[in-house]
C-alpha cells in the first residue's frame, strides 16, 4: 500500500483545512486509516483513526474540532480539521493499519510521506 497525503498549509488560528490521503491498492476498505502528527522537537502523536468498521476514535486534543472519514470508493482517508489552534503546528500523517485500525503508531504497517500544517496566531 502506498499512501500519499496532500490538503497542508499555511492557515490562521481559527480556520479550517481538510488534509487527504490517497492509498494505491485494491485492499483499502481491509486497513483502519490513522493521522498523526508531528511536531518540531516532539514525538509523534497520535491525532485520529477511523476502523475499517467505520469507528472512529480522536485524541483529546483535537476532538470537537477534527474529524475523519474515509471514501472506499475512492481509496481515500480525509482529516477535516477545524478550529484550528498554533498547537497543530505539525507535519500530518496518515497511516494504513492491516489490522484494523488503533492509535498506536506501532500498529501500523505503511505511512504516506507527511504534509506541513502551520497554524499562525
Amino acid at each position: 500500500v502506498q499512501l500519499q497525503a496532500s490538503g497542508g498549509g499555511l492557515v490562521q488560528a481559527g480556520g479550517s483545512l481538510r488534509l487527504s490521503c490517497a492509498a494505491s491498492g485494491r485492499t483499502f476498505n481491509t486497513y483502519g486509516m490513522g493521522w498523526f502528527r508531528q511536531a518540531p522537537g516532539k514525538e509523534r502523536e497520535f491525532v485520529a483513526v477511523i476502523r475499517r468498521s467505520g469507528g472512529r476514535y480522536y485524541a483529546d486534543s483535537v476532538k470537537g474540532r477534527f474529524t475523519i472519514s474515509r471514501d472506499n470508493a475512492k481509496n481515500t482517508v480525509y482529516l477535516e480539521m477545524n478550529s484550528l489552534k498554533p498547537e497543530d503546528t505539525a507535519v500530518y500523517y496518515c497511516a494504513a493499519d492491516p489490522r484494523g485500525g488503533s492509535p498506536a503508531s506501532t500498529m501500523y504497517e505503511y505511512w504516506g510521506q507527511g504534509t506541513q500544517v502551520t497554524v499562525s496566531s
